[in-house]
């Protein structure tokens, strides 16, 4: 097992709000920002999320507030951010990861291609947009991207075009926002074991017809850095890119990925 350092970041007073947190790296991220001391909103299209909030806050000792909204629809945003006031930190994570072959002109593909560009894409476009008016000067973005948002992965065409076009967001607000004092970066994380990473194994290793197991070894062993990551190995980068350390870095998409892609 892999040691886990707890790196001392303090966000004690500051609101940071974090979409897509009812699991996965979002949970993991949200949960080292409430460990960090600061004023934390999970924001997610289920209800889980509600329960989520209530357990961080029973474990933490912390007022962890919840938001439910589908971020791809501007009024469910909009109504959903007017509890929200003064806002520091936007951590911009969730997202939706399908199976999209270009040659499956089924209508459940076309609808999760045109689903997964609706939250991935315009989604972030939504939540950024409804947040940029609470968020103070000195404030950070940061948008959960992919390491397939550099390169490419058969069968996942919405996908890797969506994170694509995420890490192109961050850049072009990094040069709008810059200005105003508020820093946009991205995360592109690898394999990290969450429940969309491991369904899409399983994905990918139906149409192979492999094993998943053999299928992850092979993945893992690509990587200068073996083993898989979890979710809680993620936080501490989201933090850095919130914190002072970082009052430098804008526009950048910083892979996350055990140096599997290595650019």
């Amino acid at each position: 097992m892999r040691r886990r350092r707890n790196l001392n970041f303090d966000f004690s007073g500051r609101s940071v709000l974090v979409t897509g947190a009812s699991s996965g790296i979002g949970l993991g991220v949200a949960e080292g920002f409430v460990k960090a001391g600061a004023l934390v909103t999970l924001l997610a299209i289920d209800k889980d999320v509600e329960a989520v909030a209530a357990d961080l806050s029973e474990r933490h000792g912390a007022a962890v507030r919840h938001l439910v909204c589908d971020i791809a629809r501007s009024d469910s945003v909009e109504t959903a951010l007017e509890s929200v006031s003064d806002l520091d930190v936007l951590i911009n994570n969730a997202g939706l990861e399908l199976l999209t072959p270009i040659q499956d002109d089924s209508p459940e593909t076309v609808a999760a291609f045109e689903r997964i560009v609706s939250i991935n894409v315009i989604g972030t476009y939504h939540v950024t947009r409804a947040a940029l008016g609470k968020m103070r000067r000195g404030g950070r973005i940061v948008v959960t991207a992919s390491m397939w948002g550099k390169t490419g992965v058969a069968g996942f065409g919405a996908y890797c075009s969506s994170k694509h076009a995420n890490i192109g967001f961050v850049r072009s607000l990094a040069k709008e926002l810059g200005p105003l004092g508020i820093s946009v970066n991205a995360v592109c994380p690898g394999w990290v074991r969450t429940g969309a990473s491991m369904k899409s194994l399983a994905a990918m290793a139906e149409k192979s017809d492999r094993d998943e197991s053999e299928l992850l070894r092979e993945i893992t062993s690509a990587q200068a850095l073996g083993g898989l990551m979890e979710p809680a190995d993620m936080a501490d980068i989201y933090m850095f890119l919130a914190s002072d350390a970082a009052d430098n870095i804008t526009g950048q998409a910083i892979t996350i990925d055990r140096g599997e892609l290595l650019r």
